[in-house]
């Protein structure tokens, strides 16, 4: 799920990486807005309040949500650099540490809110702000290993994508094509696992308030050692099988012809009395 790059994932691998990231996105998403009645899986509504506020001329507000969406871009764009510049040394881990950082955001949220959140306008931005990077590292992740193909913090993509293949699924043809099947297989995937996460973490809200974000984390740290799990799984096999193997020595042997000393003298013999 995490451990191959571009064009070597094949549908199943991306049908994994979708279904579960969709899901930590659909909670972080409906937790963020019964907190601080504002989402942050996704910055095009961002881009309208920024517009709202430039002609207002609120200049603090237009600031804020500038940062807001400066932080959304810069997750993704620390996500794709490293993800670029250290698969060539570890694939696994150049794919795991945008999530292992986006865990970090998503526990400081958690453990912030809980105990030491007055519910101030600045705490709420900032906040606000961690969980738009957090959600930005997840995008840009998932988007990047998988050739584009994943994007699970938002549903308006995917949503265009599927009213457009569903009309062309009228065609026999289109139906017919293995690509676009599993094309759509994916994109329902992401929706159906986005709507069941939020449903989940609505549920969770009203019973446990800010540790929602604990439960995401813990849900993400499996995701992350699913596939470290594989990794040693598969390394064990490996040396179990070596260890097993017989060596083969496909070293022939060498004839030497023998010389028959006792034939060698009835012969010379022989000669001697034909000569006479």
């Amino acid at each position: 799920m995490l451990r191959k790059f571009s064009n070597s994932r094949t549908l199943e691998d991306n049908i994994k990486l979708g279904v579960l990231t969709a899901f930590s996105g659909g909670m972080v998403n409906v937790a963020s807005l019964l907190i601080f009645f504002s989402f942050s899986s996704n910055v095009t509504g961002h881009y309208a309040i920024l517009a709202s506020e430039i002609v207002k001329g609120n200049l603090y507000q237009t600031g804020v949500v500038f940062a807001w969406i400066f932080l959304f871009f810069f997750g993704s764009f620390l996500s794709n650099l490293i993800v670029i510049h250290l698969s060539k040394l570890n694939t696994y881990l150049a794919h795991s540490i945008p999530l292992i950082l986006e865990i970090i955001c998503l526990m400081t949220v958690g453990i912030y809110g809980q105990f030491f959140y007055l519910e101030t306008l600045l705490e709420t931005e900032i906040m606000l702000g961690i969980m738009l990077f957090a959600m930005g590292l997840q995008n840009g992740l998932t988007a990047s290993i998988s050739n584009f193909a994943v994007k699970t913090t938002h549903l308006t993509g995917t949503t265009t994508d599927l009213g457009i293949l569903f009309s062309m699924f009228t065609k026999k043809e289109y139906r017919e094509n293995e690509e676009l099947r599993g094309k759509a297989k994916l994109l329902s995937s992401i929706a159906i696992s986005y709507l069941f996460g939020a449903i989940i973490s609505g549920l969770l809200y009203f019973n446990t308030g800010f540790q929602v974000f604990y439960i995401v984390s813990i849900f993400l740290t499996i995701v992350i050692s699913y596939d470290l799990y594989k990794i040693r799984f598969t390394r064990y096999i490996m040396l179990k099988k070596r260890s097993n193997s017989i060596p083969i020595n496909n070293k022939r042997p060498v004839i030497h012809p023998s010389l028959n000393i006792k034939s060698f003298a009835e012969r010379r013999k022989q000669m001697k009395e034909e000569t006479v």
